[in-house]
């Protein structure tokens, strides 16, 4: 297309910016925090600013940018065309909105379209939270995995859970907030060449992992409130593929699950408790026979006491076939 970008981001070289956008992109894309700092150094004019487009709105305007973002937003022309973008937007968000926009048009997408078709969804109730481990280490030996973004919802369960697996000879990878620029770009480029296939990261990047091999997700943790669902589950089944997300569930998350299944009118089934044979998640899946080496302990359907949700026994088969 011939357009001129720059990516304008924390952790990276100040002067590099500057000099960069001296040379007059097009297009720049950014964090607040750098592009606000641009402008105040005069060197991102926003006179000339066509369109500003926050993407990912409801998670920028709630983890503690909204004044950069406001201050940003000051700093334009009125004819500046403003645009939010984002899969969804909780009212909370949607009120501050209204700091933003100019008589603002809205569009918005049923909750029923959110949920993406080419996912299937499964749960496996886990009685006991210490018992994930072994559980997470059955599916990684059963099942052979294109490629597959593992979420927890703390950064220290995060590194917590990949020395776990590491200790056990897994190869893995990690990502989270706390880490610089630099070493987040590395462990991204291995991920998306496929030198890494299992990724463990927290929501702060549930929304940058763009890759087409993914093919599995897994939420070793429930997400801390039902908008970050369909962001992480969303990582596998991109560029029309079919994807396969699996929710390991305690006790404590039934709730949180019965929530997301309401909200998005979709159901999450318990994982079938046989399969015959490893499988590549990229061809035909019948469902993994990682449980069976669970069927010591015991069963764990009590968890999960809704009608709503199927039984599946020991003996019971579920063919999903995904696209190579």
């Amino acid at each position: 297309m011939n357009i001129e970008c720059h990516a304008c981001i924390g952790g990276t070289n100040v002067r590099d910016d500057m000099n960069a956008l001296r040379a007059g992109p097009q297009v720049v894309v950014g964090t607040p925090g750098r592009i606000h700092d641009m402008i105040e150094r005069r060197v991102l004019k926003t006179d000339q600013m066509k369109l500003f487009i926050l993407d990912e709105a409801d998670e920028m305007l709630s983890r503690g940018f909204t004044e950069q973002i406001y201050d940003i937003f000051q700093l334009l022309p009125q004819s500046t065309q403003v645009t939010l973008l984002s899969a969804t937007m909780p009212q909370d968000v949607l009120e501050v909105t209204t700091k933003f926009m100019r008589d603002p048009i809205r569009i918005l997408v049923k909750k029923q379209e959110l949920t993406l078709e080419g996912i299937k969804q499964f749960y496996i109730a886990v009685e006991k939270e210490e018992w994930k481990l072994d559980t997470l280490s059955d599916l990684y030996e059963t099942v052979t995995i294109t490629q597959a973004v593992i979420f927890c919802n703390t950064r220290r369960k995060v590194d917590w859970l990949t020395d776990k697996l590491t200790a056990r000879d897994f190869t893995v990878s990690a990502m989270h907030g706390d880490m610089e620029q630099g070493q987040r770009d590395v462990i991204m480029k291995e991920f998306r060449s496929g030198s890494s296939r299992v990724l463990i990261a927290t929501d702060l990047l549930a929304r940058g992992i763009d890759v087409q091999q993914v093919s599995l997700v897994i939420n070793y943790d429930l997400p801390a409130n039902r908008e970050n669902y369909i962001h992480r589950i969303g990582r596998g089944g991109r560029f029309g593929r079919k994807g396969v997300a699996i929710n390991f569930v305690t006790a404590d998350d039934v709730r949180m699950m019965r929530e997301i299944e309401q909200f998005y009118s979709t159901q999450i089934e318990e994982m079938p408790m046989n399969v015959a044979g490893k499988q590549d998640l990229t061809h035909t899946l019948t469902i993994f026979p990682f449980i069976l080496t669970l069927a010591s302990r015991p069963h764990l359907n009590s968890l999960i006491p809704s009608p709503n949700v199927p039984r599946c026994g020991l003996r019971m088969q579920l063919p999903i076939t995904l696209q190579g």
